[in-house]
C-alpha cells in the first residue's frame, strides 16, 4: 500500500477493526518513511454484475454510482453515513444472492427505494421522483398518499 502523501511503498498497520460484521475491514497504516498515518479499507471484491438498462443498454455495476444516487436523495436529513453504506451493502448482498450476471436497473432502483422508505420518507420520495421519472404533480401526489396510506 503506497502512503498517500509520500507514495512510499511500504507501510506499519498500527491497528484494524471490522467492519459491518466482518464485511470490511478498516486499517490505520503508519508510514515507514514519512511517519503519517492514514487509513484504508479492504473489502472483498464482488462478482462482477452486468446492469441492464432501461434502453437495453448494459454497463458494470458501480456501487459508487449507486451511493451518488442515494447520497444526493438524502441530502441535508439526518441519515449517517453509516446508514447510507448499509443501505448499499444490503442492496449488494441482495443481488449477490440472486446469483444472477445481469440484473435490470428497475430491480435496483426497487430495492433501494424499498430500504430508503425505511429510512426516510423525504430521501424516498427524492429517490422515487428522478427514479419514476415523475411527468407531472399528479404523480407525485400519488406516491406521497401511497408512503402516507402505508403510515396509517
Amino acid at each position: 500500500m503506497r502512503c498517500p502523501y509520500c507514495q512510499h511503498p511500504d507501510s506499519d498497520v498500527i491497528d484494524t477493526r471490522k467492519l459491518n460484521s466482518g464485511e470490511s475491514i478498516r486499517r490505520r497504516r503508519k508510514c515507514a518513511s514519512c511517519g503519517r498515518r492514514y487509513t484504508t479499507y479492504e473489502r472483498v471484491e464482488s462478482v462482477s454484475i452486468t446492469v441492464v438498462k432501461k434502453n437495453g443498454e448494459r454497463e458494470p455495476y458501480e456501487r459508487e454510482k449507486l451511493m451518488r444516487g442515494v447520497r444526493t436523495a438524502c441530502y441535508r436529513r439526518p441519515i449517517s453515513a453509516q446508514a447510507l453504506e448499509a443501505l448499499a451493502n444490503d442492496v449488494e448482498a441482495e443481488l449477490m444472492a440472486r446469483d444472477e450476471p445481469e440484473v435490470p436497473s428497475s430491480m435496483i432502483g426497487d430495492l433501494v427505494m424499498r430500504r430508503l422508505r425505511e429510512i426516510d420518507d423525504v430521501a424516498y420520495i427524492r429517490f422515487a421522483s428522478v427514479y419514476r421519472s415523475f411527468a407531472d404533480i399528479g404523480k407525485l401526489r400519488e406516491a406521497v398518499d401511497e408512503l402516507l396510506e402505508r403510515e396509517h
